[in-house]
């Protein structure tokens, strides 16, 4: 499993292996059943505090990702891949009514908004 985390990036550490174990999961990079490393290893692989991997191991379990078995460790979640969409799109609604917002309050146009969104969009593909 890998995991790349930034201390520039002004996302908490915490959220940035959140994502990638949740991107790893619906990617199929990770699969049900699949064991994570324990917090203590993932911790001392990044160089981070073990408080901070114990933070996304319990919100990814939390969400429905992963299932820890108390001395066994945490393992990958068998995953309903519409639910998962479902909560990807009220994400990215958040995140496209604060674009939203900050286009009107810059008198940006729809036209040029979805050209922004498209190429972006492409971008990522």
């Amino acid at each position: 499993m890998d995991i790349l985390i930034s201390n520039s990036s002004g996302v908490p550490l915490y959220e940035q292996i959140e994502e990638q174990i949740k991107s790893q999961i619906i990617t199929g990079e990770l699969c049900e059943g699949d064991a994570l490393p324990s917090m203590r290893i993932l911790a001392k692989e990044l160089k981070i505090s073990i408080i901070t991997t114990k933070r996304a191991y319990e919100d990814l379990e939390r969400d429905g990702f992963i299932e820890s078995v108390t001395g066994k460790g945490s393992f990958v979640k068998g995953i309903n891949s519409d639910i998962v969409k479902e909560k990807m799109m009220f994400a990215i609604q958040e995140l496209l009514e604060t674009a939203v917002d900050k286009a009107v309050m810059g008198k940006v146009t729809l036209d040029e908004l979805q050209e922004m969104l498209k190429l972006l969009y492409e971008e990522k593909k």
